[in-house]
């Protein structure tokens, strides 16, 4: 249910007939000894709709008492804008307009505030001053008849903070909420207005230069941004593609835990690493910033979605036959592989174990990976899974890699290359049709350009050597945003909500998001080694998508994670004051995980995909705005239980003990690697942000490849889907 907002406003000033400017019936007001008073009623219907609609309009009702017409003349509609933009980036206006009529003649009484920074401090007349004009009609087309200038004095200004009502407010906190959300709004807009320009950091260029500088930029370098990147290119296009994270190299991998291990969107000038884990209220996500974005972080799972997830939801344009040739593509491309029957894990023999146990053999499948193994590896080598056994090779686009010495590292960076990441075939096959690749370029925002002939693309351009933010901007006839699920959402709901950049975005933006489901619960096996450490990070699944276990769609698959005691260890062997002590460490936990009786199962899950993202704002100066997660497992529940029982069941017939997380069981809190949704892919914009080609509805030139435009939960690792949209839709863009 939506929450409205009222409050009363009267403001009053010396007003005259006849005068067609508001200064010039200034002064005939006061020879004439005539003054006009609005009493203002304004009327938020939908508090959340009037904060995200960028001309922030409500409505408005009043009196009007004006002598020469007559006192308490009723006015029963009018428009209601606070911070409406103008044409002037630095100007908005505060607009008040009733409609009345008078011995039969209609009328319209239209006001304005300039909300504008000039010399010295002047907040308070910039929000007092209404400049007022009389028209003769039902609106603004007529003929003006009277002007002058009404102002809000202080006893008007606390007699308004008094009339603040929350209608149909269902308590006290509830009202209180309201008040302080339209209050953060108010405050945060006056903030931007008149203390950023005088004291605040320069977050945007403003020189103004409309040069195209490439036909398409790409924001992002994940499965979305590299693909769609690197097909353009090869279209003979001029593109450039812009990362918030670093490039990577092997030996700047984080191990040590003074590495760069995390990013800030708060600090992104301080905190640039390698993981960026973001908590919402029983949300929390986990995404990577790097050149392959999503690629270098995700455990290699490159497996296509089963049919029943394009049955509803899409258009009519994708389906699971019209993606298969795109499927293929990026198959061929990461070069999928499936685990060597004579090198699985422990973990992965146990899978096998507990499907044939529990009595769901034929649901066990090996999971197609974009690792390149050697068939000769082997387990029983001495120190198996040293660096040394690698054999490096130069891959189809040029790139040295490895192959898998299994030694579980993959979501901290591969350190033989063997993981076939981004970095390693979309991304070089770009550069080699022209393409410019620039890290550590946080984009702010989009803007059309005037000439309506493409976007501005506002960026900070990150020193990791200094520490500091350095602002620019670059041109392009196209523009393709991919920078991830979360990064999309936030980007395109400042460029409509904060900046109003892009105002006709449509209202679904942010709805339909999804954590597809996923969910770790690690079980203890006291008598046996599972060696979570070693072998890829998920080697196979078994498969419960067809919603044969308790009506719910999911699959269960052997988790992994890397030996991070053992890399701090080595680490500390080679440089710390003690090293002696820590070689000897490095001897007992070479070949042995100290957690090597846990198995972490893990899984993915059709969840409702009901989550919406909204952009906040803080109430306290310096009035932030920063994007929230609306998120509820109600709806979820039922699917994420039944996971949790399937783990719980391979446990036990194989004996474990699965120890199901407290804050799953007690906070119902959950934690995803893989956000869904938020600009899903529709008809129109009354049920989508993109169509079937991802262009975004209303703005023509501008895309989006990435997680964010699949409109439902998938029910497994979506990275091919992502991959394979992308390809198609970088087809489907001409030149």
């Amino acid at each position: 249910m939506s929450t409205s907002l009222t409050f009363k406003e009267t403001m009053s000033g010396y007003f005259a007939l006849g005068a067609i400017d508001p200064a010039a019936g200034v002064q005939e007001g006061k020879q004439n000894g005539t003054t006009l008073a609005m009493h203002a009623r304004v009327s938020l219907d939908d508090l959340d709709r009037f904060l995200s609609d960028p001309t922030h309009l409500g409505s408005l009702t009043g009196t009007i008492d004006f002598p020469p017409l007559g006192m308490g003349i009723v006015a029963n509609s009018g428009v209601f804008n606070l911070f409406k933009p103008t044409d002037d980036p630095d100007t908005t206006y505060m607009v008040y307009e009733l409609a009345f009529q008078h011995e039969g003649k209609d009328y319209y009484l239209a006001g304005h505030k300039n909300v504008r920074d000039d010399h010295g401090f002047d907040l308070w007349s910039d929000t007092t001053t209404l400049y007022t004009c009389l028209y003769q009609g039902k609106n603004k087309q007529g003929p003006i008849v009277g002007a002058g200038i009404l102002t809000l004095g202080v006893k008007q200004l606390t007699d308004l903070l008094s009339t603040i009502e929350v209608p149909g407010a269902a308590s006290l906190a509830e009202k209180t909420r309201a008040i302080e959300k339209f209050g953060a709004f108010f405050a945060g807009k006056l903030w931007d207005s008149y203390v950023i320009p005088k004291f605040g950091k320069q977050i945007i260029d403003k020189s103004h230069d409309e040069t195209l500088h490439y036909d398409v930029i790409v924001i992002g370098s994940g499965f979305g941004g590299a693909i769609t990147g690197c097909r353009l290119a090869e279209k003979g296009l001029k593109v450039c593609i812009l990362e918030r994270g670093r490039r990577w190299e092997v030996k700047d991998y984080p191990r040590d835990p003074k590495d760069a291990w995390w990013w800030s969107n708060e600090k992104p000038a301080e905190l640039n690493g390698w993981i960026d884990i973001r908590a919402y209220p029983d949300m929390a996500v986990a995404q990577c910033s790097g050149v392959g974005g999503g690629s270098l972080i995700y455990a290699n799972i490159f497996v296509e979605a089963e049919p029943f997830v394009f049955e509803s939801d899409w258009p009519k344009e994708i389906t699971y036959q019209s993606l298969k040739p795109y499927y293929e593509k990026t198959g061929k491309m990461l070069n999928v592989q499936e685990v060597p029957d004579n090198q699985w894990p422990a973990k992965m023999k146990l899978m096998k174990e507990a499907a044939d146990k529990g009595g769901y053999g034929d649901r066990f499948r090996k999971i197609p990976l974009a690792v390149t193994f050697d068939p000769e590896f082997s387990y029983d080598r001495p120190d198996a899974f040293g660096d040394q056994h690698t054999k490096y090779h130069i891959n189809a686009f040029g790139q040295e890699q490895g192959t898998c010495v299994h030694c579980g590292n993959c979501d901290i960076g591969c350190q033989v290359k063997a993981r076939n990441t981004l970095d390693l075939n979309y991304i070089p096959l770009a550069e080699q049709h022209g393409a410019i690749v620039k890290p550590l370029h946080l984009v702010q925002r989009i803007t059309p350009l005037q000439n309506g002939q493409g976007y501005r693309v506002d960026f900070n351009v990150i020193d990791i050597d200094r520490h500091k933010l350095s602002p620019g901007f670059l041109n392009a006839k196209k523009v393709i945003v991919a920078a991830g699920t979360m990064g999309t959402n936030e980007l395109l709901l400042r460029c409509r909500d904060q900046y109003g950049t892009l105002p006709n975005l449509s209202p679904v933006l942010g709805t339909g998001w999804s954590s597809n489901g996923d969910f770790l619960t690690p079980a203890i096996y006291p008598n046996r080694d599972i060696s979570p450490t070693h072998g890829p990070t998920i080697t196979s699944a078994i498969d419960f998508l067809d919603g044969s276990f308790k009506g719910q769609r999911f699959w269960v698959q052997d988790g992994g994670f890397p030996n991070l005691m053992k890399d701090a260890v080595t680490g500390l062997s080679k440089d710390h004051h003690y090293g002696h002590f820590f070689s000897t460490l490095q001897t007992l936990v070479k070949n042995k995980s100290p957690l090597s009786s846990i198995m972490p199962w893990f899984g993915q899950a059709v969840d409702a995909s009901d989550g919406v993202l909204k952009l906040s704002r803080s109430w306290i100066p310096p009035f932030r705005h920063k994007m929230h997660l609306d998120w509820n497992i109600k709806k979820s529940e039922k699917t994420v239980q039944a996971l949790i029982d399937m783990h719980v069941q391979l446990s036990k017939v194989t004996g474990g003990e699965a120890k199901v997380p407290l804050t799953w069981s007690v906070l119902k809190n959950l934690i995803t690697p893989h956000p869904l949704g938020g600009c899903r892919m529709g008809t129109s914009s009354m049920d989508g942000v993109v169509d079937h080609k991802g262009e975004v509805f209303g703005h023509p030139g501008l895309y989006i490849a990435d997680g964010s435009i699949i409109p439902r939960a998938v029910g497994l690792n979506p990275s091919r889907t992502i991959a394979a949209l992308a390809e198609r839709i970088a087809e489907l863009i001409n030149p």
